[in-house]
């Protein structure tokens, strides 16, 4: 670099292009939501409808063992989800909207230990709501469950 060019500021520009490039690759808020609404409806819907009419034999029968019909409907939606992360780096409702799970240091796929974490992390997310809100209040939106397994959402 020329010092003319460092003198009138051209690299600190350069700089700040550079930062917004990767500010626009996280995926919003928004999209997040539909995305994961959409895999509710394509992966859990279908594995519940199964355990209850099919494994169980009836809702009532479902009711009567809660306990083991949800272990029933979480192990299977755990090893689709954490093999649609791990072999493509998105899921259905992922790829409609066209966002993709990455490791934040290596911008690759995320490894299967960090998908392992993503799930369970989120599944408290989802339950105690606190940490998805973390998410307003940060410009890469990023929530606690992407903070703690080292991977966030971008788009492709």
């Amino acid at each position: 670099m020329r010092w003319r060019d460092i003198k009138k500021g051209k690299k600190a520009q350069k700089r700040k292009e550079k930062k917004s490039e990767i500010d626009k690759k996280f995926a919003s808020i928004p999209d997040r939501v539909k995305a994961f609404i959409t895999d509710s409806f394509m992966i859990l819907m279908p594995i519940i409808y199964i355990v209850i009419y099919l494994v169980m034999g009836s809702r009532e029968e479902f009711r009567d063992n809660m306990l083991s019909g949800w272990i029933y409907i979480i192990i299977p939606h755990f090893l689709i989800t954490i093999l649609f992360w791990r072999l493509k780096g998105q899921t259905p409702g992922m790829k409609a909207y066209d966002l993709e799970l990455v490791e934040i240091n290596s911008l690759k796929r995320a490894s299967l230990i960090g998908c392992i974490l993503r799930y369970f992390l989120t599944t408290l997310s989802l339950i105690t709501i606190f940490p998805l809100l973390i998410a307003f209040f940060r410009k890469d939106k990023r929530t606690l469950h992407d903070l703690l397994s080292g991977s966030y959402i971008k788009y492709l």
